[in-house]
């Protein structure tokens, strides 16, 4: 286990980052899985007020996730689909391509509250359907590389290459 690392930690112990970004996102959240001494399974807090979500639609190509709905009701947006959330449901979403595509909105008058599980790959490509964007990301003993672009940025696999 890692030093500094509990066995047992309660998410009413836990300091939330509060931030927001437009007038759609918005959160009180933070990763704790390291505090727990996890190294392959991302665990994450989040409260989402009215009106907002925590992050945009997304699919991940390598990562799964599963949330659990802790407190309020919302939509799940997965895919094409749209699906009612309350207390108690469990989310599943799978590695794949725009299929697999997920939001949580609070669509309810109170905090939206869950607990976000993933398993963490040291590379992940991730898609973001409604903007175009791409995210390539690794991590690594000694350092990590991530880069955000749009497909259109496409270049030739020898752009740039001495001698051509």
């Amino acid at each position: 286990m890692a030093t500094n690392a509990k066995p047992v930690i309660n998410t009413a112990d836990l300091s939330l980052e509060h931030w927001t970004k437009g007038k759609l996102f918005e959160s009180r959240d933070t990763s704790f899985g390291k505090q727990l001494g996890l190294t392959n399974l991302g665990i994450s807090y989040s409260e989402v007020p009215p009106g907002k979500s925590g992050c945009p639609f997304h699919n991940h190509h390598v990562e799964d996730e599963l949330f659990y709905i802790i407190e309020g009701t919302g939509e799940y947006r997965f895919g094409e689909q749209r699906y009612p959330i309350k207390k108690g449901d469990v989310l599943g979403a799978p590695s794949g391509g725009p299929e697999t595509a997920h939001q949580i909105i609070n669509t309810g008058s109170t905090p939206l509250i869950y607990l976000g599980l993933s398993t963490k790959a040291k590379t992940e490509i991730c898609e973001y359907p409604d903007s175009g964007k791409f995210l390539a990301k690794t991590n690594r003993d000694g350092g990590s590389f991530g880069h955000i672009g749009r497909g259109e940025n496409t270049l030739d696999y020898w752009d740039g290459e001495p001698g051509l």
